[in-house]
């Protein structure tokens, strides 16, 4: 009974980073073993896999982005849009301009933080809610898409093609494996062995309850077994073909933000703010800074993943980004993100992401039209987070609430008079 209550704790309810997010792989795990079981196997295979990660990197940068716009209290609807619009301007320039490509790339950054600071401006320093202008910027940024590019698609060079269709080259001896992918998941093997150990000699100098050593032997061989079979698939694939150029920038972007959100005093004034904007404002945070950085660095994302579309689809067309917006905020409330904000993680929102790709998947490879698709992934949406939190308020268990119940005991908020350690989110959010 003690170990089971030790597995309880420490493994899927413990007050770590690294609990929680062994919590959301074994959900992430249990999906793709469900439609491995319905897909003969399909869904495990490398040429799978690799595609979709590919078709699906965009929506989870994207996601990384709308986690802390919602964390803030906001939502963000012109993210598609803002996607399309650098996506033309930037394969605008480079084939008319004849702009070379990495510049190519840093205009478009240049323009989503142009969009960025505009709406920005808006919410924060005018005070109109974020719904409200980035309604606007979804309409004004989709028109401009197809104004400038005259509806008609406009192709970009070979070079610029790498972000969204590019793979790790084939370097090194012939192992019958892509050599870089190998040392990709081996270095993700050593991090995640050196996070683990370095938790427990943090614990220990703290004086803090250890964790039985039998807890971290099993995280360790859980998360190693799966980066291992991961990377093998990866690794495997068709000559040419390895870990997406697109996975790298993802992975940066997931491990830069994380360590933000987590660690720096910028990264908690957005939860402070979104889970009580007045007592964070009495406790010093400049909230129209916040405001203001929540949606300037959610358009500068959106570009990115309008860029690594466009290349991967080798021109920037009228119909991109339509309902981008939609699957960024689907990932961050399946990832355990509260809707009245405060409450959210990067991991969380990746793993949010990734259920809904793979419910796509999965249905399409079982030879489901794309209506009835739709439908179910609309259903299993709202059936879940909407079972969640009845579960929740009934007091019984709550997979997000598990999930997301330590949050508030790794990332303490902004101390106020009037909130103790343990204190529930309030209810109250900035306006928008």
């Amino acid at each position: 009974m003690s170990r089971l209550k030790d597995l309880q704790k420490n493994l899927f309810g413990g007050t770590t980073s690294n609990a929680r997010q062994f919590g959301m792989i074994f959900t992430l795990v249990a999906i793709v073993v469900l439609f491995q079981i319905l897909t003969d196997g399909l869904t495990l295979r490398s040429d799978n896999l690799i595609a979709l990660f590919q078709q699906n990197s965009y929506i989870l940068i994207l996601a990384i982005g709308m986690l802390m716009v919602i964390v803030a209290g906001h939502i963000d609807l012109s993210v598609g849009s803002i996607a399309a619009f650098t996506g033309i301007m930037v394969a605008k320039a480079m084939a008319e301009w004849n702009l070379p490509w990495p510049v190519g790339i840093l205009f478009g950054l240049a323009i989503g933080a142009l969009i960025g600071a505009w709406q920005g401006f808006w919410v924060a320093y005018i005070g109109v809610p974020a719904f409200i202008v980035t309604l606007a910027g979804m309409l004004l940024f989709r028109g401009g898409n197809q104004f400038i590019g005259n509806a008609n698609t406009v192709p970009v060079p070979e070079g610029f093609r790498v972000i969204g269709s590019g793979f790790l080259p084939e370097t090194g001896p012939d192992t019958g494996y892509n050599n870089l992918t190998l040392l990709l998941g081996l270095a993700a093997v050593i991090a995640i062995v050196w996070r683990e150990l370095k938790g427990r000699r943090t614990r220990k100098e703290m004086n803090a309850e250890p964790i039985p050593m039998w807890i971290s032997i099993l995280r360790m061989v859980v998360m190693v077994g799966v980066i291992v079979f991961v990377t093998l698939r990866f690794a495997s694939g068709r000559v040419g073909t390895s870990f997406p150029v697109s996975g790298i920038i993802l992975a940066a972007l997931v491990l830069a933000y994380s360590f933000y959100t987590r660690n720096t005093a910028g990264g908690r004034h957005i939860y402070a703010v979104g889970g009580n904007p007045r007592a964070a404002e009495l406790s010093g945070v400049k909230l129209k800074r916040v405001n203001f950085y929540v949606m300037m660095n959610m358009s500068v994302l959106a570009a990115l993943a309008g860029m690594i579309f466009v290349a991967r689809s080798a021109a920037s067309g009228p119909q991109d980004g339509n309902g981008w917006e939609l699957d960024a905020i689907a990932a961050v409330f399946i990832g355990g993100a509260a809707v009245t904000g405060g409450i959210g993680t990067i991991s969380g929102s990746i793993v949010g992401g990734l259920v809904m790709a793979l419910l796509n998947n999965g249905l399409q490879l079982m030879g489901v039209g794309t209506d009835r698709v739709q439908i179910i992934k609309g259903l299993v949406l709202l059936l879940a987070v909407g079972l969640d939190v009845y579960n929740k308020r009934q007091g019984r268990f709550s997979i997000i609430g598990s999930i997301t119940r330590s949050f508030h005991r790794d990332t303490p908020a902004v101390p106020t008079p009037s909130s103790g350690a343990e204190r529930e989110p309030a209810k109250t959010t900035v306006a928008g």
